[in-house]
């Protein structure tokens, strides 16, 4: 498993949870040659990688022939966050995201078709995580890639929890 410090996990975090995967901006503030070591830690480890800046996106640096260039996170991004991801073709980007059996993204679904749903702290105890990452995987994952209403209200004696609005296909 790949080691994070603090930092990297919260950029990492929100790289995930935004559409594309984009780094920037980034959500921490870093001052001086702080971003070009974190930037240059996680570019090292394969966690983020350097892309063309498309829409207004934030730009990283330009490339050798003056294209602007942004950094989005890698497939390797979301793993080491926990997060579930699956590729779609860009040929059928139509087509219905397919989830595995027995993943921890269905296991984390399945908690949450619960009628009582489930807390942070419950998900961080079922699978190890921590509190941020948990609220990538439902952000991003759920959410974004896979389109679910995730729907959160504050309970008291279990805190903020997390259930599925309508049952999941």
């Amino acid at each position: 498993m790949t080691q994070l410090s603090d930092t990297q996990a919260v950029i990492l975090s929100a790289a995930c949870a935004r559409e594309g995967g984009l780094v920037l901006p980034l959500t921490t503030s870093l001052t001086g040659g702080a971003v070009s070591t974190v930037l240059s830690s996680l570019l090292k480890k394969g966690l983020i990688e350097p892309t063309v800046a498309e829409g207004g996106a934030p730009i990283w640096q330009e490339g050798e022939d003056g294209t602007p260039l942004t950094l989005r996170a890698t497939p390797a991004a979301y793993a080491a966050l926990g997060i579930e991801t699956e590729i779609i073709e860009a040929a059928a980007p139509t087509s219905p995201r397919r989830r595995r059996d027995g993943s921890k993204q269905e296991m984390l679904i399945s908690m949450l078709k619960r009628p009582e749903g489930a807390s942070i702290d419950e998900i961080c105890d079922g699978f190890g995580w921590q509190p941020h990452t948990v609220r990538g995987a439902i952000a991003g994952a759920l959410k974004k890639k896979l389109g679910l209403n995730v729907i959160s209200e504050k309970v008291e004696g279990r805190g903020r929890v997390y259930r599925l609005d309508e049952p999941a296909e």
